[in-house]
């Protein structure tokens, strides 16, 4: 068997990062090893892991018994960012970061481009550029044993911002490459496995408040993935795209299948979220080999859950890693770097510059005389040093009869004379009533000076009660662009949750009035 989990960790190096059931405070001290111990899954597959090259550490990239896979952010610095951990019994032949292939090295990339006429180089580099993709390629075995090619595309598609239209073009664009690369794929033979966050709710099932989400289906996502899936996942139906939904697939009714949810608003107390990370199989694969697609909302430590597959199949792996495994970067593969590239070559001083070039002109005969010169330098200032009086060793030992006697005539300080006085009893018990009085007034004097800020000041206000629990609300503050930008209001402190539901949130609201 093979078993496949993706998940958006929201930040590999998050300090409450990691998995914890039930509890999220017992996160914080997990390791990567122990996260991938806890999936329990011959390859792993991470979206938004928010880090890039330069801050990547041995600890995060190289596991005992795996080999890991990164592709970064060229553009922002902890943004974005995808990674593969395989174990060593399912290593891939093949590894190669990104869509367009202007990434590849020719060496152990995975290929097959397809037609990408329509997109100009430096469109396909700005769709690689922000670490969205990543490709490994698979060796499998079947239950009849043939051996087939398996490739994983592990994808962190891009958001729509509503306030920003060129991020929806930009998102579009990229499901167009993905597309065309996966097709390229299959065309050449390869089973192909599409994984990972795509960030578009499919069906009004998908999503916790569909019906009231204006043109739902005419969402340029949901239309796209109309195209790319098969209707009803294994059911025949009237389109029959190259990929199915696997998860739809096992359970095609099932209600309240969300991965993901919204920290602000507590919306995971109530499972009131969104399906948006799937695994996507192409049609022959998932009907002949998924033998189970499942979720795991128990798994805390992101805003998202895991989600996964388990195939009949068994891999092969290869005899060695692919060029792009982290073990062969030089930071961690100990290979010493040149210092040459530590070094930068900067203008020399006019006057360094002269005095450089009288010393290349110099003759063997003056350059002795100058090595000469230094010498005898150096040998008056060690004689000059000797004749200042430095003591001999053999100086600081005497022999004992040069040792200084007691003298007969001293005198010893009597035993009374060594012994203090005996304080008296009242003496003490005046000490610490005294340091009581003052120990007491200085309680006093602070409690005057802390009541008298108070009256001064007066404290913040007591938090309104909502009308829907009569509750304490919490404040928030407007962080959408607008006239109200920056304002404070309070709204009930419930979770949110469907309308329906009386232990979710109401729709209390009330501005704060300004200090």
């Amino acid at each position: 068997m093979l078993r496949v989990v993706s998940w958006n960790i929201n930040g590999i190096r998050s300090p409450v990062q990691g998995v914890g059931y039930e509890d999220p405070s017992n996160c914080t001290a997990m390791t990567m090893g122990r996260i991938l111990d806890k999936l329990d899954a011959d390859i792993v597959c991470l979206q938004e892991t928010k880090v890039t090259r330069d801050v990547l550490t041995e600890p995060l990239a190289i596991i005992e018994g795996c080999n890991s896979y990164f592709s970064f952010s060229r553009n922002r610095s902890g943004y974005s960012g995808v990674a593969t951990f395989c174990k060593d019994s399912a290593t891939p032949v093949a590894a190669e970061e990104g869509l367009s292939g202007l990434l590849a090295t020719q060496n152990g990339d995975v290929g097959c481009y397809g037609n990408m006429d329509d997109f100009t180089q430096e469109e396909l580099r700005a769709l690689d550029s922000e670490g969205r993709a990543l490709l490994t390629q698979h060796k499998i075995c079947t239950w009849e044993g043939k051996e087939k090619t398996l490739t994983l595309i592990n994808v962190y598609c891009p958001h729509a911002d509503p306030g920003k239209p060129e991020r929806l073009a930009f998102k579009m664009r990229f499901y167009r490459l993905l597309q065309i690369r996966a097709e390229a794929l299959l065309a050449a033979g390869s089973h192909v496995i599409i994984l990972g966050d795509l960030n578009t709710a499919h069906r009004p099932i998908d999503h916790w408040d569909a019906v009231n989400l204006e043109c739902f289906e005419e969402d340029p996502g949901r239309k796209w993935m109309d195209h790319l899936l098969s209707n009803l996942g294994c059911q025949a139906g009237s389109h029959t795209g190259p990929f199915i939904d696997s998860y739809r697939c096992f359970h095609p009714k099932q209600k309240g299948a969300f991965t993901c949810w919204s920290t602000v608003s507590g919306a995971r107390h109530l499972n009131y979220g969104s399906r948006l990370d799937y695994v996507l199989g192409d049609r022959t694969l998932v009907m002949d080999t998924f033998q189970a697609s499942f979720l795991l909302p128990e798994v805390m430590g992101s805003d998202h859950c895991p989600v996964g597959a388990v195939l009949s199949v068994s891999s092969v792996p290869a005899k060695q890693c692919p060029p792009l495994c982290t073990r062969f970067l030089p930071e961690f593969a100990g290979t010493q770097l040149k210092i040459l590239r530590f070094l930068v070559r900067l203008e020399q001083d006019p006057v360094f510059r002269q005095s450089a070039l009288q010393l290349s002109n110099q003759t063997p005969v003056q350059m002795r005389q100058n090595k000469a010169r230094v010498r005898s330098t150096r040998s008056r200032l060690s004689q000059a040093g000797s004749s200042r009086g430095q003591k001999n060793l053999m100086s600081y030992f005497q022999p004992s009869s040069s040792r200084p006697q007691a003298s007969p005539n001293l005198e010893l300080p009597s035993l009374g004379t060594l012994m203090t006085p005996k304080t008296s009893e009242e003496d003490v018990m005046a000490n610490v009533v005294e340091g009581w009085a003052k120990a007491s007034e200085a309680k006093d004097e602070k409690e005057v000076r802390t009541s008298f800020w108070k009256s001064l000041l007066g404290g913040p206000l007591p938090m309104p009660l909502c009308g829907g629990h009569r509750e304490p609300c919490v404040m928030r503050t407007v962080k959408k662009p607008g006239p109200n930008l920056g304002r404070h209001f309070y709204m009930c402190a419930r979770p949110q949750g469907p309308p329906t539901d009386p232990s979710s949130r109401c729709s209390f609201f009330l501005w704060s009035r300004p200090s």
